[in-house]
């Protein structure tokens, strides 16, 4: 089957590496950690006291009266969106809005607000309930939002599968494009729960890291001394655009979305397949879609979060799936674990990988786990030509979403 071919023609993120994607790329080709210490009195009793926030607070960029209307995912949806949009150079570019969509998603959504506005409620009563709550806390509010600054009308979407959310939320527009729905997709995730709530919830799990006394060091994914993921908040956003529109106005390409793979495990709800079964389906679907040998993906771009069961499970399945030749990174091992927005923030790295010809370090791996035996540029960048990159990423329900980027 043949497809339309969709190229990347913008970038935009904020993350608790940088402000922007020039910043971000640059912490990550340095080995910056994210991670630092929560101090809000909140924090003080939780098992976990350590996140990776925001580097820039949105308050430094967005209209404070705008801001009291928008939950903080929504907001950094915005600032990354709005990036990702002057980027690609399509401010003026005279693009019909009928031909203009939209896929930004969230793992969890408006949780800040829902948990604030409920505290006031109990405080307070419901007259002192914000009129702006339900847009706020909705899970498709980032999405709206975005489509509101952009005045998208190909259709405005919003995925929600866990922590692959980013990455099927590129996906779905990239299928958007190759269905002849849009022009141009901007396409990304967003999250904003760094909250006890939350904070409590995966600890109860025993899922996150207690590495308290060293918040830089706490996320180690492969590595032996790995206690779990780390908490992070961000947005990515990428505009994917059909190749020949791109070529028209004469946009700067940085890679090609060349294929996709979702599957989803039917196994457990927080567990992955012990084997990755599912994310070898989907990284060899992904393969077909692109229609390349998979000899030419050189680089992965690793879900890898710093838990036990799923670094390893992930390895086992790119052996199955690819072999032994790649060369492997973690970028949350940076950023920490950014929940829904972790695939759009990977896919961001992947992309500028091949651009670049370097892959980012994954830091902490000081005593690499015995299964990982795969090649992996552990604390320093790494120079290497990147015909085509693998960027993996799975989710809480056993959601599987695998993406195929080549050299534009």
């Amino acid at each position: 089957m043949t497809h339309t071919d969709v190229v990347v023609t913008g970038l935009g993120a904020t993350t608790p590496l940088g402000g922007d994607v020039a910043s971000t790329w640059d912490a990550m080709l340095n080995g910056q950690s994210g991670v630092s210490a929560l101090t809000p009195d909140w924090a003080e009793q939780l098992p976990v006291r350590i996140a990776a926030q925001l580097a820039v607070d949105p308050a430094e960029l967005l209209d404070r009266v705008k801001l009291r209307r928008l939950d903080r995912s929504e907001a950094i949806a915005i600032i990354a969106t709005n990036q990702a949009w002057a980027d690609a150079g399509l401010a003026d570019s005279g693009l019909d809005p009928e031909r203009l969509g939209v896929s930004v998603g969230s793992g969890i959504g408006g949780a800040l607000t829902l948990l604030a506005q409920d505290d006031i409620l109990e405080a307070s009563g419901p007259r002192r309930v914000s009129p702006h709550t339900i847009p706020m806390l909705m899970p498709n509010g980032p999405a709206a939002w975005v489509g509101l600054e952009l005045g998208a009308r190909a259709g405005v979407h919003c995925v929600a599968s866990a922590c692959a959310t980013g990455a099927e939320a590129i996906t779905l527009g990239m299928d958007m494009i190759r269905a002849g729905r849009a022009d141009v997709v901007v396409a990304g995730g967003t999250e904003a729960v760094i909250h006890q709530l939350p904070i409590a919830g995966f600890s109860s799990m025993r899922a996150m890291s207690t590495r308290n006394d060293e918040p830089e060091k706490a996320s180690r994914p492969w590595d032996k001394a790995r206690d779990g993921f780390v908490l992070g908040e961000g947005a990515g956003a990428i505009v994917l655009e059909r190749a020949d529109h791109a070529a028209a106005r004469g946009a700067r390409v940085y890679a090609r979305l060349a294929g996709a793979g979702i599957t989803s495990d039917g196994y457990d709800i927080v567990q992955p397949h012990p084997e990755g079964a599912g994310a070898v389906r989907a990284i060899t679907k992904a393969i077909a879609d692109a229609d390349i040998d998979r000899r030419e993906i050189v680089h992965v771009n690793a879900h890898a979060t710093s838990t036990p069961v799923g670094d390893l499970a992930e390895i086992k399945a790119l052996r199955q799936a690819l072999g032994d030749h790649p060369v492997l990174t973690a970028t949350k091992s940076m950023s920490g674990h950014l929940l829904g927005a972790s695939g759009a923030l990977e896919s961001i790295a992947t992309i500028l990988a091949i651009r670049n010809g370097v892959v980012p370090p994954t830091i902490n791996l000081d005593d690499p786990d015995d299964g990982l035996d795969l090649d992996v540029a552990a604390n320093k960048a790494r120079h290497l030509e990147i015909p085509a990159a693998l960027n993996n990423s799975f989710g809480f329900g056993g959601h599987n979403v695998a993406l195929v980027f080549t050299r534009a």
